[in-house]
This record gives C-alpha cells, structure tokens and sequence, in this order.
C-alpha cells in the first residue's frame, strides 16, 4: 500500500468504524506502514466525558487516553494491508498492559499518541503507545490487538 503522511478524519473513519463521540484520534501523522504511527488529539473542554469527570476539574479519562492508542494502531494495522477498510475488518482489543498515567491531560491539551508495532503473527498485533502533551510523556502502555473479518464479528472475545 502506498505511503501517506497523513490522514485526516475522514480517512480515519474509512478504516475504523467509531465515530462521536467515541473517535478518539483527529489526525494520524508520521505513518511508517506495518510500523509506526502517530495519533493527534485535540482535547477540547465540550468533550462529553468531562461532564462527569471531574465536574469543575476536568480531566481526560486514563481509559480512554489507551482507548486513543488502540485506535491510532488500528488505523496503522488497517492501512498496512491491501483490501481492508472498516466496511471488512474490525479490530478488536485483545490485552492491556503496563498502562501508566504520568500527568492528567486536561481541555486544550494535545496529545500525540505514538504507536509502534512490537511484532504480529497473522492478525494479532502488539503494540507500544507513548502519548505525549507538549513533549512531556503523560501515559504510556502495551497492548494487543486482533484484526476480524466483518464476517465474524460478535465471535470473537474483546471489543
């Protein structure tokens, strides 16, 4: 498949099936097909989550700073490979791991969540998340991940 330096939120949504309010990523830059890429967030104070969490002291929610990683990858796993596209494939979470939350990630914040594949056999893929507001590492995690044909979906475990 070709390179693409970018992808917006359009091409997001081609190759993954969430949409508001939960898609969590707005860009994906610096994409290194079948290896690397990175995730854009712009955190923005109308985010729905922060209604509740916490009202007068806003802070995006650690599972969904994991959620933003996983999607990043999927968006990667998706793009790296020919004839797949959100109307074929899921992917599904498998496994969390070594999940760290360094410093809360507050409106106006942006994060950048870098994803890079530590190894994949057949349609499971681990990854590494590094998510990062102003250089600074606020949360970092291992994770997995399996890539489903549409055809079977609601028969595997995760989600």
């Amino acid at each position: 498949m070709s390179e693409e330096k970018t992808l917006d939120v359009n091409e997001i949504m081609k190759r993954i099936p969430h949409r508001y309010p939960f898609l969590m990523i707005d860009k994906v830059i610096d994409i290194v097909s079948g290896e690397s890429c990175t995730g854009v967030k712009n955190v923005s104070v109308n985010e729905p989550f922060f209604q509740g969490h916490f009202p007068g002291h806003p802070i995006m929610p650690g599972v969904l700073i994991v959620e933003a990683m996983a999607q990043t990858a999927a968006t990667l796993v998706v793009g790296s490979l020919e004839g797949i596209d959100s109307s074929t494939h899921v992917v599904y979470f498998m496994s969390v791991e070594d999940a760290r939350f360094r410093k809360p990630v507050v409106p106006s914040d942006q994060l950048h969540i870098k994803v890079k594949k530590e190894r994949n056999r057949g349609h499971v893929w681990k990854f590494r998340g590094d998510a990062f507001v102003d250089d600074i590492l606020v949360a970092e995690a291992s994770f997995t991940a399996m890539l489903v044909p549409d055809s079977q979906r609601g028969e595997e475990n995760g989600g």
